[in-house]
């Protein structure tokens, strides 16, 4: 009963929806995280050590939310120790790590754009290495079009994206795709031997712990503390342990394809609450409803045919 309930297309669709509006609200609150914790957002590593932080809880989170679900304190089985690490050096240190590098050295239209291929990463890893599912022609053109209305998102709010390459922006935004892309399949995977929430809460602590390590041991700083940064600490790591539990479980049930085609809607959101809580509200206008239409198509096209 329960595999059936999540094969349900409309299960599917408030269920991705819900993890990609989170996943959306983390912009800003990252950004309003930043400042409540006087972060210098020039250190990668003061970065990294909050990021390590923000996962770290999220991992207990979800550790406790699963267990209260379970009536049972999760534990992974001794089996799934190596899962839970490797996923963790995809999911978590592999793909942050370069994530905030590459954003630091890289314009916010570019790094949204060049995030917005591990839709197609996760897509190409699932069909052609592990060997989950067929990549058809319908997929390759929903891909396409899903990945135009990101770009005309992000040019939404006056952009350029000019063509160039360095190795500290694009080629680690894209390290970040491939670690997500990879993260993906092994979920999928891996959650045919162990619960996705427990795989979820232990990667995100592994992965947290690393990271808060190699950001204190490169000096990060923290250099501001008070309640109102604490909840809003709290806030993300409740994103985290949510959305990916939950974007845990809909992979198991489901092909890869008809999951991450949704991650185009994470920008989508993100530009829609950054304009609601940091008053962004010149990159709302008629280019986002073009890209939300264009978005929906993709997706649409991805999830039109039996994968």
């Amino acid at each position: 009963m329960k595999e059936s309930f999540f094969k349900k297309s409309w299960v599917v669709l408030i269920g991705a929806l819900i993890c990609t509006a989170l996943w959306g609200s983390a912009y800003p609150s990252v950004k309003t995280g930043y400042v409540l914790f006087g972060i210098d957002t020039t250190q990668p590593s003061s970065l990294i050590l909050f990021a390590g932080m923000r996962f770290a809880i999220a991992g207990v989170l979800a550790i406790l939310i699963g267990s209260i679900g379970s009536k049972k304190l999760l534990i992974p089985k001794k089996s799934s120790i190596k899962m839970v690490l490797s996923l963790s050096m995809f999911q978590t240190v592999g793909q942050y790590v370069f994530f905030y590098i590459s954003v630091a050295n890289l314009s916010g239209v570019r790094s949204s754009i060049l995030n917005g291929m591990q839709v197609f990463f996760a897509i190409l890893v699932s069909s052609f290495i592990f060997k989950q599912e067929k990549f058809t022609f319908l997929k390759l053109l929903g891909i396409i079009i899903g990945f135009i209305g990101l770009v005309v998102v992000c040019m939404s709010g006056g952009g350029n994206f000019e063509f160039s390459f360095t190795l500290l922006g694009d080629g680690f935004m894209i390290f970040s795709t491939i670690a997500n892309a990879f993260s993906s399949s092994l979920i999928k995977k891996y959650s045919q031997k162990e619960n996705p929430i427990t795989l979820s809460g232990y990667q995100f602590l592994a992965g947290g712990i690393i990271m808060m390590a190699a950001g204190a041991l490169f000096g990060g700083k923290i250099t501001e503390v008070s309640p109102t940064a604490l909840i809003m600490l709290l806030y993300l790591g409740c994103i985290s342990a949510v959305a990916y539990s939950l974007w845990g479980v809909l992979l198991k049930y489901n092909s890869v394809s008809k999951v991450t085609v949704f991650g185009f809607m994470i920008q989508i959101f993100g530009v829609l609450f950054s304009a609601i809580f940091l008053n962004e509200t010149s990159s709302l206008n008629a280019y986002c409803l073009i890209a939300l239409a264009l978005v929906c198509i993709g997706i649409f096209l991805v999830n039109r045919q039996k994968t």
